[in-house]
């Protein structure tokens, strides 16, 4: 039977969130309902309160989680009740012509429950990425549950749902970055961080992050950069050629999302060298580059979709990399808190005060 549980809703453009009880059906054909554990605070979040993704208000707000499977809907047979899953918003279909072609990481139709969830009096609600994990339980498709080894705690496991994995797979996956490499991140927020991170899994010998605000540069040290750069004071482009011998970076990951920083990343990068967009723009922004520029450097300017991931191969390998050690995903958490404080911790994410707020539900 449908469960009533307390979520966080954006109602219109701009307003606080709210606390309110939604309705939340049983799992339908291939859907699944979540005990929510714990749930980040994201950036992506913010932008939905603020109208900057669609206008399909109200919002249940949240995406990136971890939680218990509760039950499951007819013709599931890859996540059973109890199952540990971590959430993500890339439910492979495995029938379009990426899919088909082998590259489920590019799935052109990746899907979401069926069924909406609603508040008390019937009003269908957007969950943020088809997910909506800023609740107690939510519903999702069964393909967006991802089983990982229990023996991580929530609010790190969660944390793969979406920023960290994103930063991680634009330098893993888009970026391709190996042994030996030289690379520049741009924007040392969780993202930019979790893209050093990557860097410095993958083996990459100098790894420079750049960003306006020391705080977030002391930080990025701790990820694994070997050099900073604060761009407010210094020219970027020539403190990373500076760093690579005078050539430019393999690899330079672009995280903030800006016609600006872009140009940056581009002029950065070396002969052949990669450009990775993982920041997500404003959709106004444009660029103006030399296409000469571009012909004559070679090389690759790529995008990052999710760090082009695939929930299923990445999340247990990522979480199996925690669990030993080598990857310090509990470093980007900076504070935990109740499910009541979603409002403040936009507000610290927006004065660059923590690197991830995550919302712990009572179990």
């Amino acid at each position: 039977m449908a469960v009533q549980v307390q979520g966080v809703i954006a109602r219109e453009k701009d307003s606080p969130v709210t606390l309110e009880t939604i309705i939340v059906p049983d799992p339908g054909p291939g859907e699944a309902r979540v005990k929510l554990l714990a749930c980040g605070v994201c950036h992506t979040d913010l932008h939905y309160r603020q109208g900057a993704i669609n206008d399909n208000f109200p919002f249940l707000l949240g995406h990136e989680a971890a939680g218990i499977v509760e039950s499951v809907g007819p013709d599931v047979t890859d996540v059973a009740p109890g199952d540990y899953a971590i959430l993500n918003w890339r439910a492979v279909c495995g029938q379009c012509r990426a899919c088909l072609r082998g590259r489920p990481w590019y799935c052109f139709n990746t899907h979401n429950a069926t069924q909406k969830m609603t508040l008390l009096d019937g009003t269908e609600l957007s969950p943020a990425l088809g997910i909506g994990a800023f609740a107690e339980m939510t519903l999702v498709a069964a393909g967006q549950c991802t089983k990982v080894d229990p023996a991580a705690p929530p609010e790190v496991a969660g944390l793969l749902g979406c920023g960290v994995m994103a930063g991680l797979g634009a330098a893993i996956n888009t970026g391709n970055v190996t042994r030996g490499d030289s690379v520049a991140v741009i924007g040392c927020g969780g993202v930019g961080d979790a893209a050093i991170a990557g860097a410095r899994l993958a083996g990459a010998r100098t790894i420079i992050a750049v960003d306006i605000d020391d705080r977030k540069l002391q930080l990025a040290k701790k990820f694994g950069a070997t050099h900073t750069v604060n761009s407010r004071t210094t020219d970027a482009v020539g403190a990373i050629r500076e760093a690579t011998d005078g050539f430019g970076a393999d690899v330079v990951i672009e995280a903030i999302g800006r016609p600006d920083a872009y140009e940056q990343a581009f002029f950065a990068r070396d002969l052949a060298g990669t450009v990775v967009l993982v920041g997500v723009p404003e959709p106004d922004m444009r660029l103006d580059l030399p296409l000469i520029e571009y012909f004559g450097r070679g090389g690759a300017l790529k995008s990052s979709w999710y760090g082009d991931c695939l929930p299923s191969r990445d999340f247990p390998m990522l979480i199996d990399l925690y669990l030993q050690g080598r990857l310090p995903l509990g470093d980007f958490v900076s504070a935990k808190i109740g499910i009541d404080d979603v409002e403040a911790a936009f507000d610290k994410m927006h004065q660059g005060d923590v690197l991830r707020s995550v919302v712990v539900f009572d179990s």
